[in-house]
This record gives C-alpha cells, structure tokens and sequence, in this order.
C-alpha cells in the first residue's frame, strides 16, 4: 500500500489513475452491456479522490475522472472531431471537480457515523447536479448518463417509470458510495449497510406499487431500413423498394429513418407523389424524414413529414435540439475552425421552435422524436402530456458503424418507453433499430447495423400517466434541494467560526495587575 501511496504522489500519474478510473463505467453501457458492473463501477474514483492529501488534490482527481468518462462514453466521436474531443472532455470533467471535492468533504480520514451516512445522500446529489448540468443540449446533451447503462433491466425500468432515468442515476451512485464505505470506512459501514438494504426495498416497492402501463390495444408499425447506400436516390429508391413488400401485412404506420430523404419535398414533388403512392399500395401514413434545404423558408432543417394517401398531411416537426459541432457549431465565429480538423457542420442547421404529436389516422398518435432527441426525457414526457400513444425516434448512425455508438443510442428508446408508459420505436438508416413495449420491454428482434429490410412490429398500445410524467424531474429538485441545504449549513458553520475568532494557542500570560495579556499584542 505504501508503494501506491507513493507512486501516486505524482501528479500526473495520479491524473491518469483518476481518469482510468472514470472511465470504467463505460463498460455498463452498450456494447459491452456489463449493466451490474456500473453498481461497483465508482468505486476505485471514490476510494481515490476519498485518499486525496487535501480537497485541491480530489477537485483534480474528480475533474480527471470526469474527462475519463467523457472520453470514453464518447470514444465513437473521434474520427470525427479529432484532437477536439479531447478538448471537449477536458472543459466539461471540470463539472466533477466539486463532486471530487466533497468524497474526500465526507469520506476523507477517518469519517465518523454521520458523515459517512451524509455521504449517501450528498455525492448522489452532486453526481445529479452534473448530469443536470451537462444535459443542456449546448453542452452536447445527457448522452451516457448513468442510468442509462440499465435500460434491459426491468427492475430498473420500473424505477425509471417513477422518477426517470434520474432516479436511476442517483441510486447507483448510492450504492457505489455504500461499497467504497464497507470497503474502506469501518465507522460508517452501519449507514452503508441500511444503504443497500433501504435501495433493494425501494426497489421491490416500485416493482409493487408502480403503476404498470395497462394495454388496451396494438397496431401494427413498420421500420425500413435501407443500410448504407452511395447517394440519396439511391437510397430512396431502396426504401421504396423495401415499403411496397409491406403491401398487404395490415400495417399502420411505416416510419423512416432519420435523412431518409435528402431533398426538400416542395422542389421535388415527384418524391412526394412517389410516397404518396406508397401509401396508398401500403394502406398506411408513411413517416419520413427530410435533411434538406427548405424551399418555403431559408436554411437547412431536419423535419419529420408525415405523408398519406394523397400527399403531405401538413403535419411537420422541425428538429429543436441539434447536435454540437455535428449539426451546428455553437461560437461559430470563434469554434469554426472545428471543421478544418474533423467532420463538423460546414453550415448551421436550423432549429424548429415546438414539439408536435402527429395523428396518422385509426385514432392512432405519434410523437416523432429526431437523432439524439431521443436521450432528453423532457422531450419525450412532454410529447406524453401532449397525448401521443406511440413515440417515434428516426436516427442515422451512418458514420459511426463499427462503433458502440448505434447499439448505445437504440438502448434509450427503452428508458424513454419505460418513463413515459408509450411504446417505443427507434427506426435508423443503418442500424440499429428497435423497438419497445411501454414498458420498457424489447419487441421482436432489433435490426443490426447489417441490416437492409422492412419489418413490422406488433406494438401494444397502453395509455394512463406515470409517476414520472406525471411529476417530472423530482429526483433532480430533491438532489438541488439536499445540496443547497449543504451549502446553507456550511455557510452557517463557516460565519459562525469566523464570529468566534481563533482560539488561542497559549494561555494568556497576566501582568502584575492582573490584567491578561493575548501572545502577539
């Protein structure tokens, strides 16, 4: 122990231990899926920081597992930003430079009872602010919280009904602090223990008492998806193909991936008039997705359309969150040399200013969703409130083949299910896509990155509101409300040291009459 002691009083290895450390919990997140492991995965970050020699040293150790992280849940990027990834990792792992402050605030030395039972609900918390900050989507959005890593598990996703992939994400940190304490804290492995045991019950009461989505019907959904193809008539050509087989199998609805048509529909009405016909041979709306210049106004959109029998419905949903440097440079004037060294957007795409729930006929709803829309539970649950019966993701994972990237991204069509109590379908151009019971629960088989097929799903309908729906982002409040209690009681202890003054280091001395006299005056 001695000699790790002493190896890590460099710091820079210790820097690169911290970010080897935070890195590990990637290896919860699809496509290693170890989901268990991210119960544990904290624990060699919190032991460290926890060792720091002062809280400067753990803010470093938080602030250099949190670039870890960010690296690694965003590794797939690289080809594409390049030496700017690094950049990005390195600004946004400051954000756990206060959480790594306060390990070492409640588990450094050695913690009494209350401290390290503190621990349980403080380091959450900030593990909570983080996540809530780095969502914005100007920060490049909630991609790779922690709570994601459990989307097959269906205890988890009856959590997630409750208060979100938030709840999730402040449990698993709960539980990870518990471990680093039995393993490290003698004094505070009591609280540790009523830890685990107090989550395993709030666990089994939301498998209990939850309210499960009731199912009170199905329709009938179709994904194409094309694969990779050279070209955008290509392309469409091949999805067309793919539709007219879907002739006859009683399918309401056929969606699109994201891109899935290059050209804006108001210059080539001959794409719409060929849709058009699709429907019509299908017997179902089709779903689709224009990435293009728009003829009625200026600028690029992404846009869901919705085209039936006879042409355009008018229903239309322009993209509102886009993706930083890939679909606009945030400081363009200050940032665009990003394009000179990876693929980032040549020209801003444009944003849309609300979200629309679309009716597709037989009474039936949707709530189109776009690319990495489909990671911010806001935009979902809203689409919920708004009454659509069946969230619709349409993504393109085109440059990021071979990578954990599309298999991470279909994962959350599952946790966007299980908040909502809507079935899910996440439909790509290239893989991969899936789809989700309104629970949560995986429908049929997913189309891998391989894929160049139709497929309909048999989609349960289920309706009600969930906890979450129903009362939001609660664990987040709570987790602002237990931090600023903190920061209140630090403030109170800190003014009421500073009235007391310094106590003196000697006795006063007393002159011949009597009269004390402090050391220094």
């Amino acid at each position: 122990m001695r000699t790790i002691d002493h190896w890590l009083t460099s710091p820079w290895r210790r820097s690169a231990v911290a970010a080897l450390a935070g890195a590990l919990p990637v290896l919860a997140f699809p496509a290693p899926s170890l989901w268990w492991f991210a119960y544990v995965a904290l624990v060699p970050w919190i032991l460290l920081a926890r060792s720091a020699p002062t809280g400067r040293r753990a803010a470093y150790d938080g602030w250099s597992g949190g670039f870890g992280f960010l690296l690694a849940v965003h590794h797939w990027l690289l080809p594409s930003l390049t030496v700017f990834l690094f950049v990005i990792a390195a600004l946004l792992g400051a954000l756990w430079a206060p959480w790594g402050w306060l390990v070492r605030r409640f588990l450094g030395g050695r913690p009494t009872a209350g401290r390290g039972g503190s621990a349980l609900l403080v380091l959450p918390s900030a593990w909570l602010a983080v996540e809530l900050v780095r969502s914005w989507q100007g920060l490049g959005g909630p991609w790779g919280m922690l709570g994601a890593s459990q989307w097959q598990v269906p205890p988890a996703l009856r959590l997630a009904s409750v208060g979100g992939v938030w709840l999730l994400s402040f449990l698993i940190v709960a539980v990870n602090v518990a471990a680093a304490v039995l393993v490290s804290v003698r004094e505070a492995r009591v609280p540790a223990v009523a830890s685990l045991v107090a989550t395993a019950a709030a666990t089994s009461a939301a498998w209990a008492w939850a309210p499960r989505p009731e199912v009170d019907g199905h329709v009938r959904i179709a994904v194409v998806q094309p694969g990779i193809m050279d070209g955008g008539d290509r392309r469409f050509d091949r999805e067309e193909q793919l539709t007219r087989q879907l002739a006859g199998q009683d399918v309401g609805l056929v969606v699109w991936g994201e891109s899935s048509i290059g050209f804006d529909l108001g210059d080539r009405p001959d794409l719409a008039r060929r849709i058009a016909a699709l429907s019509r041979t299908v017997g179902a709306d089709v779903l689709v997705n224009v990435d293009a210049r728009r003829s009625d106004r200026p600028g690029i959109y992404k846009s869901s359309v919705l085209i039936g029998p006879n042409g355009p419905t008018g229903d239309r949903y322009d993209k509102m969150r886009l993706v930083p440097f890939g679909e606009y440079i945030p400081a363009r004037s200050l940032l665009g040399w990003a394009t000179s060294v990876g693929r980032a957007a040549g020209e801003d795409r444009r944003r849309g200013t609300r979200q629309v729930v679309m009716d597709v006929g037989h009474g039936l709803r949707i709530g189109p969703l776009i690319c990495f829309e489909t990671a911010f539970p806001d935009m979902s649950r809203h689409l919920a409130e708004d009454g659509a019966d069946v969230l619709v993701g349409q993504s393109a994972t085109s440059t990021f083949q071979g990578s954990w990237a599309p298999e991470q991204h279909a994962s959350l069509g599952a946790l966007r299910a299980a908040e909502t109590g809507r079935p899910m379908v996440h439909a790509t151009l290239t893989g991969v896509s899936a789809v989700y019971g309104p629970g949560g629960q995986r429908l049929g088989p997913s189309l891998g990155t391989g894929a160049s097929t139709a497929r309909v799903y048999d989609v349960p309908l289920a309706h009600g509101v969930t906890p979450y729906v129903r009362y939001g982002d609660w664990p987040v409040g709570g987790a602002l409300l237990v931090l600023a209690t903190l920061g209140a009681a630090e403030g109170a202890r800190a003014l009421r040291l500073r009235r007391s003054g310094p106590e003196p280091l000697v006795p006063a001395a007393r002159t011949a009459h009597g009269s004390p006299v402090r050391p220094g005056r």
